[in-house]
């Protein structure tokens, strides 16, 4: 009789608290360095490949470990020096230690990657990166909470929810930060506390600051927990004195016990309901709630890269979705005859809907509907798009999204993609439905100093 099958536990090679030194051999997607012991993998703050560290354990589980930098023996060249450290620690800005050539290649890297590992084969590109890789976020979202008595903002270190205090974010438009400390100075004055997750006590969540890159005009939200906000008059009058570029202030409310930081219910409190900002020559209005690319430097680049491979022609009809508040539809609208943009979220599209009136384009179309059953529904109206853009969240497509853009026969099918994992993966599936890739992957620095990379794929039919 065959004996049963047994379980043989393998010992984990390290203990929380023991010292180990080892090289730096693979940067994480959170941008921690990776050492092995016994092809253990721990995961190291602060580490980028080609160093050796002496890292102390500070946490063992199953499968992996984490530790932290003790002692740097050997740098890499690659090392970035005189950088914020704050900015790594709370994960802010994760690849700040490295140079930012290095950075570059890092995401070229990452996504050869991934196409590799879903055995498709090709060619990527240098990625595109920026002249100053730093101060290029136009939207801040920072958390209050009370330190020591006094509301504080700042970032949490990564892992935890301790706020860390932070003015200067590194990434961010100096002007939004300055909003963000202006506003928390006035709080704090006036002695309006911030929300305590624990106790359910307290009045201010976040702090939200946005600044049109172009129009300099800059819009301040309040994020509470309360269904008013404290002294509201009184803060409009001072931030009004403080922040000479502010054209909006809003209260927004959430009450919720949840991770999102935005609520749906907004009141002016003083100025414009909303503000504007310039993209690929249009002029786009931006609402508290909207969604509105963080860095519009290298969207211009992405957008303007994604039309040329597209190769657009007067009489074509497109297709965008996920097409947001229409900055994709309208800023191709004057190269082509007729584009259709769908977008789930019903403010968003109401956005789209003024963004082409107030630039007098009459040739797009938007509709209000999850973009897969939208899709689904136009290809069995019998929809032929010349051209089908896709621009997804993080999670990617969904099968029968890609099904739909496969029934509907367009001879270009561009992918716009935040996420190169989820790229490779639906690639195998567009492939699979009958289209070929056409030219080089290219890899675009839409986020410097983090591990996010965009990128651009146009396939055939």
């Amino acid at each position: 009789m065959a004996k049963a099958n047994r379980v043989y536990k393998t010992k984990v090679p390290v203990t929380k608290n023991q010292q180990v030194e080892a090289e730096v051999v693979d940067i994480t997607y959170q941008g921690m360095g990776v050492i092995k012991i016994d092809n253990f993998p721990i995961f190291v703050i602060d580490a980028i490949p080609g160093e050796v560290v002496q890292v102390g354990i500070t946490k063992v589980l199953k499968s992996y470990a984490f530790g932290r930098v003790i002692k740097r023996v050997k740098a890499s060249p690659n090392r970035a020096e005189n950088v914020d450290k704050v900015a790594i620690t709370t994960g802010i800005a994760p690849l700040a230690n490295l140079k930012y050539e290095a950075q570059l290649t890092f995401k070229q890297r990452q996504v050869e990657q991934l196409f590799k590992k879903v055995n498709v084969s090709v060619e990527v590109n240098p990625t595109i990166g920026m002249t100053d890789p730093t101060k290029y976020r136009n939207k801040a979202q920072v958390p209050a909470q009370m330190v020591n008595g006094q509301l504080e903002t700042g970032f949490y270190r990564r892992g935890s929810h301790k706020l860390m205090p932070v003015e200067d974010f590194y990434i961010q438009d100096p002007k939004v930060d300055e909003a963000v400390s202006v506003t928390r100075d006035v709080l704090r004055d006036l002695g309006i506390s911030a929300y305590d997750e624990e106790t359910h006590k307290g009045v201010v969540r976040h702090i939200m600051a946005r600044r049109g890159f172009y129009s300099h005009e800059l819009m301040v939200v309040i994020i509470t927990n309360t269904k008013k906000l404290p002294e509201a008059d009184n803060i409009a009058a001072a931030l009004r004195a403080k922040l000479p570029e502010l054209k909006s202030f809003i209260h927004n409310i959430n009450n919720h016990d949840t991770n999102v930081i935005m609520g749906q219910w907004n009141e002016t409190v003083w100025g414009a309901d909303d503000i504007h900002d310039q993209l690929m020559g249009k002029d786009f209005i931006i609402g508290p709630n909207s969604f509105y690319q963080i860095n519009p430097q290298t969207t211009a680049v992405l957008y303007t890269l994604a039309a040329e491979k597209a190769g657009l022609k007067p009489t074509d009809v497109v297709v965008d979705a996920y097409s947001g508040i229409g900055t994709i539809t309208l800023s191709i609208a004057d190269q082509v005859a007729k584009v259709y943009g769908v977008e789930v979220i019903e403010d968003a599209v109401l956005d789209a809907e003024k963004n082409a009136q107030n630039n007098h384009i009459d040739n797009v179309e938007f509709v209000t509907a999850d973009a897969p059953e939208q899709m689904t529904k136009w290809a069995a109206d019998g929809l032929k798009p010349d051209v089908v853009f896709v621009d997804p969240p993080r999670k990617g497509l969904t099968n029968e999204l890609i099904s739909a853009v496969s029934a509907m026969q367009p001879k270009t099918f561009v992918y716009i993609s935040c996420n190169p994992a989820t790229l490779a993966r639906d690639t195998v599936q567009i492939l699979a439905e009958g289209f070929h890739i056409d030219g080089p992957i290219q890899p675009i620095d839409q986020f410097p100093q983090t591990t996010h990379v965009e990128s651009v794929l146009v396939f055939k039919r």
